[in-house]
């Protein structure tokens, strides 16, 4: 059955309409039965989707206020969904969800009988109605709004899930995530968590002095990270971009510019595997700060964590699945060697040139790279055997120069980059290091990373000459931070999967 268009609409071109309609899933009686009542509505000249009502309160504001003064039959003008209705001969009772929910009070004797059979011959669950009543309470003690006048705001032509405590069903979960929101409060505190988890950062950097920018999203070149990047076309430029992997060598050449705190929390692409820790777009906050090094970065991002958890939980104390994580004490620091040899169970002489590619095939490691170093091997290495193990707040230091070509070589150590990654529940949360200001040896450092490619790692960086121009002007000394807001916000709402903290994470396209 194909829906008659409303009034507000009817003058638009039907049969378009019917055709784009015909694209979506139709396959329950109770929709036919809403369809059925949603001509019947018509008939008696009543739009299914009439222009807003004025309301003056929210459910939470009609509970705080009650519950402080215990003010009763105080006029309310409310709108919001219903969530149950139980009928009782002259009298209905119901809930209706807005942030909150509340249970309202229909009588025919104080509706009048006109109003109260519209409400039951066509109301249903999941309509959108709004509510003129009065506040009372209840023998059984519940507040409660005594109806006076109602009027249907949105019809709801889809019955809603049976579980009104939650989705079951991922693929619904994901693919119709504004069912799970109108069904499930924890999933929308989750995400109410996630968006104060972000105006937390975003007010420490700010309250630091940190400019906040942006920067593009489609770039010329690949790059900022070493990723297997997505490409699009730019039809009347007839050019290749890429989506951005990192936002780093933009923000760079702000820091060139003369912007010496800057950041940028936005989207970021990598055409990559899809796990419970990996998303192909996903959030992230980058920040840099001229004139102070990685050990500072390490002291700011742990203050910057340790200030997020407070304002988001209330605590620094926090359950992630059998773990507490403690962001209360110091966090840990350890060299990538030391990991390895600690929880691979190796020793010094396991990580020799001579050794190094009995401990890889002891563990099945797979390398990007044929043509991989010592160093390269070691780190392949810690990513399968330490990585899992990191569950504390801990800064992982020393890495090989050779996996870490953006950054600034080690004054005292050239062969080890001025850089860390900081993991918790084995989840890397933060990348950072002194940024590379010598043009030299960065044009150096992408000409190796051409070499990687050419030896089959796809995520290597590609040679950028315009970045090479800008530190040609001089960038200052300069250490950046990326934090990964998905995992946090994993962290600070006990979520395992990352799609369960991404509205709309990306699924394979249904046939």
């Amino acid at each position: 059955m194909k829906i008659k268009a409303s009034p507000n609409i009817q003058n638009q071109e039907d049969n378009q309409l019917e055709r784009d309609l015909d694209l979506v899933k139709h396959d329950s009686q109770e929709h036919e039965i809403r369809l059925e009542k949603v001509k019947e509505l018509e008939k008696l000249s009543i739009n299914p989707w009439p222009e807003n009502q004025e309301i003056n309160s929210s459910i939470k504001e009609i509970k705080d206020e009650f519950e402080k003064n215990n003010i009763e039959n105080k006029e309310y003008k409310i709108a919001g969904r219903l969530m149950s209705i139980r009928g009782h001969g002259k009298t209905i009772f119901a809930d209706i969800q807005d942030n909150d929910r509340l249970q309202i009070y229909l009588k025919r004797d104080n509706l009048g009988e006109d109003q109260f059979n519209l409400f039951s011959k066509f109301i249903d669950l999941g309509d959108i109605v709004w509510i003129k009543g009065t506040s009372f309470r209840t023998k059984m003690g519940e507040i409660t709004l005594d109806v006076k006048e109602f009027k249907l705001l949105s019809k709801c032509l889809q019955p809603l899930p049976e579980k009104f405590h939650g989705i079951s069903d991922i693929e619904i979960k994901y693919r119709q995530r504004y069912l799970d929101l109108i069904t499930s409060k924890e999933t929308k505190e989750r995400f109410i968590k996630r968006s104060k988890l972000i105006r937390s950062i975003r007010n420490f950097l700010d309250n630091d002095g940190y400019i906040e920018v942006e920067t593009p999203m489609l770039h010329p070149i690949a790059g900022g990270a070493n990723a297997k990047p997505f490409i699009t076309h730019h039809n009347a430029l007839n050019s290749d971009f890429y989506l951005r992997i990192a936002p780093e060598l933009y923000l760079k050449r702000l820091v060139v510019g003369g912007f010496e705190k800057v950041y940028e929390i936005n989207r970021n692409f990598r055409n990559e595997g899809i796990s419970t820790r990996h998303n192909p777009e996903f959030t992230m906050i980058e920040f840099y700060t001229a004139y102070k090094d990685y050990h500072f970065a390490m002291e700011f991002t742990e203050s910057i964590l340790r200030y997020a958890a407070q304002e988001v939980s209330g605590t620094l104390e926090l359950p992630f699945g059998n773990h507490i994580i403690d962001f209360s004490k110091p966090f840990e620091k350890i060299s990538i060697k030391d990991a390895v040899k600690l929880h691979g169970n190796l020793t010094d002489n396991d990580l020799t040139q001579e050794n190094i590619d009995k401990a890889i095939s002891k563990y099945k490691v797979k390398l990007k790279n044929t043509n991989a170093s010592k160093e390269e091997k070691i780190f392949a290495l810690f990513e399968e055997v330490a990585e899992p193990k990191l569950i504390q707040p801990t800064f992982i230091i020393d890495f090989p120069i050779e996996v870490s070509p953006l950054s600034k070589r080690d004054a005292q150590n050239p062969e080890i980059a001025s850089r860390f990654e900081l993991f918790i529940a084995g989840m890397e949360i933060s990348n950072g290091f002194n940024e590379l200001n010598d043009p030299f040896d960065q044009a150096k450092r992408f000409e190796d990373q051409l070499k990687a490619h050419e030896g089959g790692d796809e995520e290597a960086h590609q040679f950028d000459a315009d970045y090479i121009l800008a530190l040609e002007y001089g960038l200052p000394p300069t250490v950046g931070v990326g934090i990964g807001i998905d995992r946090l916000a994993m962290l600070l709402t006990n979520i395992t999967s990352i799609k369960e903290i991404i509205l709309f994470p990306t699924l394979k396209k249904l046939k």
